[in-house]
């Protein structure tokens, strides 16, 4: 694959935010004064990693990364794959779903061998990763505010999708009730992560992290299922739904951004594997990359069956979320949408995760505050609150996918990985490697610039006809 660079010292722990560096060059005596303030600034470093989120916990086994990435990955989105699939039509769609679950796991592939591949050293994190791929500073520039966008936006997605999942147990359970607006239903599940959002680590939330796999197969099937049950409809229809060219484009490239959506997991990798133990003779790359295998497998039964079998059914007439589309029998629609509540709430705590370390790093060590239960709490239920009122202000389901998939999730899923490991490990012009790479992130670029526009007219268009009450 070609030589290693070199590693940035302080690559590792936050260290361009933490800015807390020895001089290697002159080690002072044992006893000095000087050795006293490492001493003491080690020790408080250890801490302070012992404290953080992601670095505090590293006994995780291997199903802990089958369904940490299961999670992650099969989310809200599966569930606009049968929208998607009727603004790209059947070849399209097929391709573009197939090449996607490749390509994804491809650069998946790719982070998960470069957690480990500086001997002694781990990148726990993904602008860690950045950082000695692209430089101390360039790294942080590139990838951070990228990861925060794609976290973030998950959860600000997953608060809509939470509670219009509520809304819609609702309006089945109670046909004749007066309807109930979706802030409300937004705030309500809000309020379960007021809760949740203070346990300490990854490791804390595996067994929430499991409900959430398991209820994303659940509701998965349910879709797919209850859709062969509900029959082909006497007027599919598979043509465009679109009544001018130009929306025809638009839906396309919106389409474009679901798919991305949906094949969405890569922010959150390094941090899952950050959790796994490693030696020398047993790194943490074998277990994390056999839940890999096991997870894309999930996703791959997930996928495939609900987008396909979806619009097979409904043509152009499917919803942004297929169980909108399903109708009856109504317990099994209730009971998808409670499977998809417990989902989002815990996908949202693993993609919350990473924010709240990086919050709380740059609180302890930029600007020195005391790692503090308080500390954590305040902080925390800041961002909750802050994920529900963006959720509450813009709760446009399918234009949110498109947004935030395009924009977000095509960098740090498709490209990043790629442009990362050719500047780590340099392999030769026009070779194999060099070439799949180079197509990754001509596809990824291009996916990045021009879904987003798609995303953008949809929210603009539901903006205008929604309602609270609908």
């Amino acid at each position: 694959m070609g030589s290693d660079k070199p590693s940035d010292q302080n690559s590792n722990n936050f260290s361009s935010i933490a800015d807390e560096k020895s001089d290697t060059r002159l080690q002072p005596a044992e006893g000095s004064e000087d050795q006293q303030v490492i001493d003491e600034r080690t020790e408080r470093q250890k801490k302070i990693d012992d404290w953080l989120p992601i670095t505090s916990s590293r006994n995780a086994k291997w199903w802990y990364s089958a369904f940490h990435n299961v999670t992650a990955m099969v989310g809200a989105g599966v569930l606009s794959l049968p929208y998607a699939m009727s603004h790209l039509g059947w070849g399209p769609g097929v391709a573009i779903l197939v090449l996607s679950w490749v390509i994804t796991l491809f650069t998946l592939w790719q982070m998960v061998e470069m957690h480990e591949m500086v001997p002694g050293k781990r990148f726990d994190r993904y602008h860690e990763l950045g950082q000695h791929a692209f430089g101390e500073k360039l790294g942080l520039y590139i990838v951070v505010p990228q990861q925060l966008i794609c976290e973030v936006g998950v959860d600000i997605v997953y608060m809509v999708t939470g509670g219009k999942s509520l809304q819609k147990i609702h309006k089945t359970a109670c046909k004749n009730c007066k309807p109930i607006k979706t802030t409300y239903f937004i705030m309500i599940f809000a309020s379960v992560h007021f809760v949740l959002s203070h346990l300490p680590n990854f490791n804390s939330i595996s067994g929430v992290s499991l409900a959430a796999a398991v209820m994303s197969l659940s509701y998965s099937t349910i879709a797919w299922a209850a859709s062969v049950h509900k029959g082909l409809q006497a007027d599919v229809h598979y043509g465009d739904r679109a009544s001018s060219t130009a929306g025809s484009v638009f839906n396309f490239l919106n389409a474009l951004g679901d798919v991305a959506f949906a094949y969405a997991g890569h922010n959150v990798v390094l941090e899952i594997q950050a959790t796994i133990p490693s030696t020398p003779a047993k790194p943490s790359k074998g277990p994390m990359w056999k839940g890999v295998i096991f997870a894309y497998i999930v996703v791959a039964l997930c996928y495939f069956p609900v987008a396909l079998i979806g619009y097979y059914i409904f043509g152009d007439k499917v919803e942004d979320n297929i169980l909108i589309s399903l109708e009856k029998p109504a317990w099994l629609i209730i009971m998808a949408n409670a499977f998809v509540v417990v989902h989002v709430i815990g996908s949202y705590q693993l993609y919350a995760m990473p924010v709240f370390d990086m919050i709380e790093t740059v609180l302890v060590k930029k600007l020195n505050c005391k790692p503090t239960t308080t500390l954590r709490f305040i902080s925390r239920n800041i961002y909750v609150a802050f994920t529900m009122f963006v959720g509450i202000t813009f709760p446009f389901f399918g234009g949110l996918l498109g947004f935030f998939g395009g924009f977000a999730f095509s960098p740090t899923t498709y490209f990043l990985p790629c442009t990362m490991w050719l500047a780590v490990y340099k392999p030769k012009r026009f070779s194999l490697s060099w070439l799949i790479n180079w197509i990754c992130i001509t596809l990824g670029v291009l996916l990045m610039i021009l879904s987003p526009i798609g995303g953008l007219r949809t929210i603009i268009i539901q903006a205008k006809n929604y309602e609270f009450y609908s």
